[in-house]
């Protein structure tokens, strides 16, 4: 089964799709719901980011071809960062290429999204109750920043900076998925969550003892080797067996230096 999140009359609302149709959910999508009879042709819809996390929690350096390409060893536990929520944006957005960086990367990934609160996991816990579905995700990353700061915040966290969908794919097992990730059509990225060094059930089991998971959460999974930098103008696919591709194109953000209240009210900075 497959969930988007669209705009239907101006306000977000969930749908399974059957066919080329959605039909909107009745009920929360994290508990039992039903589906509406009638369908709206997915061609009509404007689709949205696949849910809204009250945070995104991201794993570094999860595959061994990223290992080596970034020069890192491989790690002993999971290493996790996170990402704000006003990253986010959804299939067919734009990301914004920062003016404080000169290289801004693309990483195609595996993400979860969580279904119900989860703390202290234990080391044998079936994380499947807690586990809604997956969707692809780009961690987009200005690379030069990440290299100057050593740690990620600033570089992982610029808006537009945690693309996500298209959709939610429900009961699909995460660990032998085909992911790829295409710049401008040419195949950049490609590799099989099989590759991962922590696999889904153990990062949120150990992201559990660190920070409490809430329906809805983005868990991202690690990029594999061949990430790359993005242009003004180019555009990224992020595919993944049996869930769908994602696609972003990039535009420069001329605003990127004004502060957000002034951009709201029309100003410019002097």
């Amino acid at each position: 089964m497959k969930i988007y999140r669209f705009l239907l009359e101006g306000r977000p609302v969930f749908g399974v799709l059957r066919e080329d149709r959605l039909h909107p959910l009745r009920g929360s999508v994290f508990e039992d719901f039903e589906t509406e009879e009638e369908g709206i042709p997915i061609g009509r819809i404007r689709l949205l980011p696949p849910c809204e996390p009250s945070k995104i929690v991201a794993v570094g350096i999860n595959y061994r071809g990223h290992a080596q390409e970034r020069s890192k060893e491989l790690p002993k536990e999971p290493l996790l960062f996170l990402k704000p929520p006003s990253a986010l944006v959804g299939p067919g957005g734009i990301i914004l290429h920062p003016r404080a960086s000169s290289r801004v990367d693309y990483e195609g990934e595996l993400a979860v999204v969580i279904r119900r609160g989860a703390r202290h996991l234990s080391a044998d816990a079936d994380v499947g109750p807690y586990i809604l579905g997956l969707t692809c995700f780009n961690d987009v990353t200005a690379r030069d920043l990440q290299d100057r700061d050593v740690q990620f915040t600033r570089a992982k966290s610029f808006d537009t900076f945690a693309a996500a969908g298209p959709c939610i794919a429900v009961g699909l097992p995460s660990d032998r998925l085909e992911i790829k990730t295409f710049h401008n059509g040419k195949l950049r990225q490609s590799s099989n969550t099989r590759n991962l060094i922590f696999s889904v059930p153990e990062l949120l089991r150990a992201i559990s003892w660190v920070m409490t998971l809430l329906p809805g959460d983005l868990v991202t999974t690690g990029t594999p080797p061949g990430v790359g930098p993005m242009k003004p103008g180019d555009r990224v696919d992020v595919q993944i067996e049996g869930i769908g591709t994602l696609s972003n194109t990039m535009a420069m953000d001329e605003d990127a230096e004004v502060p957000r209240r002034e951009r709201e009210n029309g100003r410019r900075k002097t």
